[in-house]
């Protein structure tokens, strides 16, 4: 990701004692996605997603109203970019973690960033996120797993279990295609926004996904696979492993086009 245009907190710039703060104490949670014409796909899920991550947290949480407010500060008069927006709390350190209200919202405007790639060759990983339903700032698993799988010769890392049971990849959710219908794995995982609505578009149009446990020993099963995420809406998966899919076998353009079918909501 590029050098943000701009970190506010709490809408003004961020001060010396914040990001003092932010770089050393790693408890937080934050969404990010896309802003299209000024509106953003699934920003109920993210507002959503912010308020359970706050509760959850640090006990209290930052009002709608305020988060969009904030969201409209950071923002100006861009119409197009790649908007994070986190919490955190400068009374939380290792030695004090008791604090509970609202969090401070930090905001970091990019430049919209690229599709994660053209398709993907993954490595299985016996991995699980630390306490994988929230999008928290913990992320040193999930930059150490990518990097293990570069340097075996892969492009990136999917969790597994201990049995093999799938869950979810380093920055993304996954999917798996059998005779037209799409299978997202049943396992512990943060719920994304590009999976919710690609699930939404799919139903609109008449197409059938279904959420069950997936292991490694099932991927002769499927015909293909695919990843999603806020930068990249559908993304085919070449390999897993050892194993091949045919490329052509996910219905990217389906994918795509039910992700496109949800509107921008204003901000």
């Amino acid at each position: 990701m590029a050098d943000a245009a701009e970190i506010l907190i709490d809408g003004a710039p961020a001060t010396r004692a914040d990001l003092i703060h932010i770089a050393l104490v790693n408890y937080g949670a934050y969404t990010s996605f896309r802003v299209e014409d000024g509106g953003v796909r699934g920003l109920d899920l993210h507002l959503a997603r912010l308020e359970a991550s706050a509760l959850e947290l640090f006990g209290e949480a930052v009002s709608e109203a305020r988060l969009r407010d904030l969201m409209r500060a950071a923002l100006g008069d861009r119409d197009a970019a790649f908007l994070r927006v986190s919490l955190f709390s400068p009374d939380i350190w290792p030695r004090t973690p008791g604090w509970t209200g609202a969090p401070k919202v930090m905001t970091g405007v990019f430049a919209p960033p690229p599709p994660l790639a053209e398709s993907l060759r993954l490595q299985t990983q016996v991995y699980a996120r630390e306490t994988p339903h929230l999008k928290h700032t913990a992320n040193f698993g999930l930059i150490r797993a990518r990097r293990l799988a570069r340097a075996a010769g892969f492009d990136d890392a999917l969790f597994v279990d201990a049995g093999g049971r799938v869950s979810e990849g380093s920055l993304w959710n996954i999917g798996f295609v059998r005779e037209g219908e799409v299978v997202w794995p049943q396992a512990p995982m943060l719920a994304g926004v590009a999976q919710a609505l690609i699930q939404r578009g799919l139903a609109e149009a008449g197409m059938n996904s279904v959420l069950k446990p997936v292991h490694r020993r099932d991927l002769p099963r499927f015909d293909g696979a695919f990843i999603c995420n806020s930068a990249t809406p559908a993304c085919a998966v070449a390999s897993i492993d050892g194993y091949d899919f045919d490329p052509t076998a996910a219905p990217l353009d389906a994918l795509r086009a039910a992700w496109a079918s949800q509107p921008c909501q204003p901000i």
